[in-house]
C-alpha cells in the first residue's frame, strides 16, 4: 500500500502558533492553534505548543498520523533566526518524515511574494524585517525585546510602562494612558519594578492595545509612542529598500494599526501580501516534498548582507 503525503505548515510567534494541514495541492484539510512558540524564549514550551497545534490540525481533518500517512512539515518559528536557537531546535525528535525549520519572517516573506523578490515587515509581539532580492536573503532587526523589536507590541507596551514611571517621577506629564497603565499595578510603582523582573515580551505587549485605544482618543503620549514606532518601522523599510528589496508587505497583528503611522515613502513601497507565514511554510514543505532529498531538511534562515 502506498503512503499518502500530507503537508504541515506551522507559524509560531511570540503570542501563539497556528498549524495548517494540506494535501500536496495545498487543499486545506485541517487547522489548529496553540500557545506561544518563540524558541528564543523557551524551546521546550515552544515545541510543545507546535505539537499541540499540529495535533489539533490532524484532529480537525479526522486523521491520525501513521504508517499510511507521510507528513512533510515546515515549522516557521520566531527565534529561529538565532543560530544557537536553531541548532537547539534541530536536536528535537519531530515525528515527521521530513522537517523544514526556518524563521517565521522567512516564511512570511515567501508567503507574501510567492517566493519572488520582495520583503516583509512583521509587526506583532516582536518586529523584524526580512527581504529577498537577487538570490539573497536579508534580515533587519528582530534581535529580541528589549534590545530590539522596535515598533512591536512589546515595544509599544514597554514605552507606555517606561513613560508611566517618568510621569510618577514628575519628569513627564500624566495622560489618561499613563494613569490607566499605573492603575493596572494598583498605583504602586514598586509593583511595576517587581513585574519587570519576570515579564516576557508577550507580557509587555498586553499594554499595546491600551496605546492604540488611547491614540484614538487623541491621548498625546499614545500619539508620541506611535509616531516613534512608525519611525522605527520606516527605518527597517528604508534599509531593506537600500539593500535592493523592491517591494514590501506588512504582516502581524499590529500591522494594520501601524500603517497610518508610517511615512509616505514607506507606504509607497507597500503591496498587499499574496499570503502569510502559514502559506509560506506550506510552500517550503511542498518544495521539500517534491525534492529528491530524504530525511530532515533544514532551510537556510539567514545570509547576511
Amino acid at each position: 500500500m502506498g503512503q499518502t503525503t500530507l503537508l504541515l505548515g506551522v507559524d509560531g510567534g511570540g503570542t501563539g502558533c497556528r498549524a495548517r494541514l494540506t494535501d500536496l495541492d495545498l487543499n486545506v484539510l485541517g487547522e489548529g492553534t496553540a500557545g506561544p512558540a518563540n524558541i528564543r524564549i523557551g524551546l521546550k514550551e515552544s515545541i510543545a505548543a507546535v505539537m499541540r497545534a499540529a495535533e489539533a490540525s490532524f484532529d480537525a481533518a479526522d486523521l491520525v498520523p501513521g504508517d499510511d500517512v507521510k507528513v512533510i512539515a515546515c515549522l516557521a518559528l520566531a527565534g529561529a533566526s538565532e543560530p544557537s536557537c536553531l541548532a537547539a531546535a534541530r536536536t528535537c525528535n519531530f515525528p515527521f518524515a521530513q522537517t523544514v525549520l526556518t524563521t517565521d519572517a522567512h516564511a512570511a516573506c515567501i508567503g507574501a511574494h510567492g517566493g519572488k523578490s520582495g520583503g516583509i515587515i512583521i509587526i506583532g509581539t516582536g518586529s523584524i524585517g526580512w527581504g529577498f532580492a537577487a538570490g539573497q536573503d536579508y534580515r533587519v532587526g528582530g534581535w529580541g525585546y528589549p534590545i530590539s523589536d522596535e515598533g512591536s507590541g512589546a515595544w509599544l507596551g514597554g514605552e507606555a510602562v517606561r513613560r508611566t514611571l517618568w510621569a510618577y517621577d514628575g519628569r513627564a506629564p500624566w495622560s489618561d494612558l499613563l494613569k490607566q497603565v499605573l492603575g493596572r499595578f494598583d498605583g504602586d510603582p514598586h509593583a511595576v519594578v517587581r513585574w519587570t523582573a519576570h515579564a516576557q515580551p508577550r507580557d509587555y505587549a498586553t499594554f499595546a492595545p491600551l496605546v492604540i485605544e488611547h491614540a484614538k482618543r487623541n491621548d498625546p503620549v499614545a500619539h508620541e509612542i506611535l509616531r516613534a514606532a512608525g519611525q522605527h518601522i520606516d527605518a527597517i523599510a528604508a534599509r531593506l529598500n537600500v539593500l535592493g528589496v523592491p517591494r514590501l508587505a506588512l504582516s502581524g497583528g499590529l500591522a494594520p494599526l501601524m500603517k497610518p503611522w508610517l511615512s509616505a515613502q514607506t507606504r509607497a513601497l507597500l503591496v498587499e501580501p499574496q499570503g502569510d507565514a502559514l502559506s509560506g511554510a506550506l510552500q517550503l514543505a511542498r518544495d521539500a516534498a517534491l525534492s529528491a532529498h530524504a530525511g530532515y531538511h533544514f532551510a537556510a534562515v539567514e545570509r547576511s548582507a
